[in-house]
């Protein structure tokens, strides 16, 4: 088993799906010796310097990096060519990743090889289509996503993008059994089964701005997982204990848990310390009550593509993502207001709805 992940931009947001997709790309196949070009120094160093250029956002340089080692290695080279596509997803360059995946497609040698290239030639096409995509990119996107699912029927991660793709088609009933079978894949453990059983429910939640799904486990040992929210409203405030916008934003921070204490209200804090220690003492120090959570391999800053602090997410009680805000003076205590309001309302329309269902027993 393998974790495929890719990046995924909705309405001008950039998201991370982590779904697990099973087979081995053809240069790992059980049996399958080292490739000669492995040991060149210059492919190598090719391989290692796109990777660094990759980690450093500098994803034009990656590609061409990429592409270097892919020409020492004769053209055929599993490894580089999923940088490349990796580095043409973040550039963003759709056209060429439709290429690269294509060419992954040719290079697969067995079936759950195929739909993993095929599930990446999916999701760029459907990429391709930004906010809006055409009638013409969804079926491209589709028909890439039915040939990875011939190849492999329980592939979650062909599962859940083929719903999305179904949803923007205006086929919900489609969608819904795609979103029902991709539960049915997931692990009980995979942050993203509570996400697909959501869309399953709801396809038309897929077509908006959702928030990357996740779990972590915050300092106080509470485990957080952003679709297990149940109706409240979240913020993510991403900071650090060295970053001076963050201390002075601190006491703002403070008010609003305070504020909003016993409100269907939920705060995460992320932090970008190396210092474990150092992190804890500042917690206590300042009494930062709510829920804190310590960033150390940047996985949930790379899902959010956060590259500067503080900023902060706002999720409404539905998982939709509704506001981004960077820097000091973000007026994020007046957004929280209308949010938590609109999540108020809605608890009482239920329970309304549920005293109405027992009522008429």
């Amino acid at each position: 088993m393998m974790q495929l992940r890719v990046l995924c931009a909705a309405a001008g947001v950039v998201v991370l799906l982590s779904l697990p997709v099973r087979g081995q790309a053809p240069s790992q196949a059980a049996g399958a010796g080292a490739p000669a070009y492995g040991s060149n120094p210059k492919f190598v160093e090719a391989m290692h310097q796109g990777e660094q250029e990759l980690q450093q956002h500098r994803a034009e340089f990656a590609k061409g990096s990429f592409n270097k080692a892919n020409k020492i290695a004769g053209g055929a080279c599993n490894e580089c060519l999923l940088g490349m596509y990796e580095a043409q997803l973040a550039e963003p360059d759709y056209k060429g990743a439709i290429a690269t995946a294509e060419r992954l497609v040719e290079l697969a040698k067995t079936p759950p090889d195929k739909s993993v290239a095929e599930y990446r030639l999916g999701a760029a096409e459907f990429l391709r289509g930004g906010a809006k995509p055409k009638p013409e990119e969804l079926q491209a996107a589709h028909a890439a996503l039915e040939q990875a699912l011939a190849d492999y029927p329980n592939s979650p991660a062909a599962l859940y993008l083929d719903g999305r793709v179904l949803a923007h088609m205006g086929k919900m009933e489609e969608a819904k059994a795609s979103f029902a079978k991709c539960v049915s894949c997931v692990r009980p453990s995979d942050p993203a089964r509570l996400r697909a059983e959501h869309f399953a429910e709801d396809p038309s939640l897929s077509l908006k701005p959702m928030a990357p799904p996740f779990e972590v486990t915050a300092l106080d040992g509470t485990k957080f997982n952003l679709d297990a929210m149940g109706g409240r409203v979240v913020l993510i405030d991403f900071w650090a204990t060295w970053c001076g916008p963050c201390n002075e934003e601190l006491p703002h921070m403070k008010k609003i848990a305070k504020e909003f204490a016993g409100e269907p209200l939920v705060i995460l804090s992320v932090s970008w310390d190396d210092d474990d220690a150092k992190w804890r003492a500042f917690i206590q120090k300042n009494e930062m009550t709510w829920m804190q959570y310590r960033d150390a391999d940047k996985s949930l800053t790379r899902a959010f593509g956060v590259e500067a602090i503080p900023h902060y997410f706002t999720i409404d009680s539905d998982g939709v993502l509704t506001s981004e805000m960077m820097g000091e003076g973000s007026d994020v205590e007046g957004r929280l207001k209308k949010l938590v309001a609109k999540a108020r309302e809605a608890e009482k329309q239920r329970e309304t709805a549920a005293a109405s269902e027992g009522g008429g027993r």
